[in-house]
C-alpha cells in the first residue's frame, strides 16, 4: 500500500466516521505529507520502520524552522491519530507515538478589547446607515455579544435566529442556544429590512451585497478594520471579540460552567484560561477599593 493511499484512506475515515470539517482534514493531510517528506516514507514497509526517534527528529526540525510549540503539538496530534488508525487497521504492530512528547507550550493569556472601547456609543458611529454598514455593525455585535466563532457566524442561518436567541452549529455539528438582548434583536430586524432589498434566496443570515454567503477573509478584514478604529491592540481579529466576550462575562460575574456552554467548549479546561484575565481585573478592583490596597 502506497503511503499517500494510506493517507487518503485515513482522511476519508476522518470525514465519514469522525465527521471532521474540511478545514481540519486538510490540515491533517498536510501534516502527514510533511512528515512523509521528512522521513522518506515511500511505502507501507517504510511506515512500519518509523520510530519514536524519527518523530523526535521531525520535532527538532520543526522547532529549527521556527514553528511554535502549539503548531508542533498540533502536528504531533495528527500523527498520533494517524498511527493509532494504522494500528487499528493492522498496518503496523507497534505505535511509535506512544513515547513521544511534544514541546511545552508557553502560557499566553488571550488578548481582549477593553469594555470601554466596545461600548455602543463608541462603535455605532463607525457604521453607515445602509446595507453594508448595518451588516458590518451586526457582524461585530453578534461576535462580541454571543462569543461565537467566525465560522459559526458565517454559517448562521435565518431559521436559527429569533427575537430571543440564536442557534449555533459549532465544531463537530454540536448545537447550542445563545440568548440575545432586545437591542441585538432590534439590530437584526433593521438589517433584515436592508437585506430584503438584495433579493436573495440565500438561507444564511449574513450575505455579501451580491447575495452570496460571507467568507472567512471578508469577516477578518472587516473586524480588523473596525477594531483598528477603537483599540491599539496588535491583534484585531474576530477571535479577539470571542476572547473579549469571555473575559467581560467573567468580570461581570458569569460562572465558568455557564461560559463553557456559551462558548461551546467541550471541557472546562479550555474555558479556565479566561480566569487569568478575570483575576487581573479583580486584583485591580481590590487594590483600588480596599483601604489597605491603596498605595501611599
Amino acid at each position: 500500500m502506497a503511503p499517500f493511499f494510506m493517507r487518503d484512506n485515513f482522511i476519508q475515515y476522518l470525514i465519514s466516521e469522525k465527521r471532521f470539517s474540511n478545514h481540519t482534514c486538510l490540515a491533517y493531510k498536510n501534516d502527514i505529507t510533511q512528515f512523509f517528506e521528512f522521513s522518506g516514507v515511500m511505502d507501507d514497509n517504510d511506515v512500519k520502520e518509523v520510530t519514536s526517534s524519527l518523530v523526535r527528529g521531525w520535532i527538532v526540525e520543526l522547532m529549527d524552522e521556527d514553528y511554535d510549540a502549539a503548531s508542533v503539538n498540533r502536528k504531533l496530534s495528527t500523527l498520533k491519530t494517524f498511527f493509532k488508525w494504522l494500528m487499528k487497521n493492522g498496518v503496523i504492530d507497534k505505535n511509535p507515538m506512544i513515547t513521544v512528547r511534544g514541546p511545552k507550550k508557553s502560557k499566553r493569556l488571550p488578548s481582549f478589547v477593553q469594555e470601554k472601547d466596545l461600548r455602543l456609543e463608541k462603535t455605532a458611529t463607525l457604521f453607515a446607515n445602509d446595507f453594508e454598514g448595518i451588516r458590518d455593525q451586526l457582524i461585530l455585535e453578534v461576535l462580541y455579544q454571543t462569543g461565537i466563532r467566525s465560522s459559526e457566524l458565517i454559517g448562521l442561518l435565518h431559521s436559527n435566529v429569533n427575537d430571543n436567541s440564536v442557534k449555533v452549529v459549532g465544531k463537530r455539528n454540536k448545537e447550542r442556544i445563545i440568548p440575545i438582548t432586545k437591542e441585538l434583536a432590534g439590530l437584526i430586524n433593521s438589517y433584515e429590512i436592508f437585506r430584503s432589498d438584495i433579493k436573495t434566496n440565500n438561507p444564511h443570515l449574513f450575505v455579501l451585497k451580491s447575495g452570496e454567503k460571507l467568507y472567512p477573509k471578508f469577516v477578518y478584514r472587516k473586524i480588523n478594520y473596525y477594531l483598528g478604529e477603537v483599540t491599539e491592540l496588535e491583534k484585531k481579529s474576530p477571535h479577539i471579540l470571542r476572547h473579549s466576550f469571555a473575559t467581560h462575562m467573567l468580570n461581570s460575574g458569569a460562572g465558568l460552567e455557564v461560559l463553557k456552554e456559551l462558548l461551546g467548549h467541550s471541557n472546562l479546561s479550555a474555558t479556565q484560561v479566561y480566569t487569568h484575565n478575570s483575576f487581573t481585573q479583580i486584583t485591580n478592583i481590590y487594590s483600588q477599593s480596599h483601604p489597605r490596597g491603596h498605595k501611599t
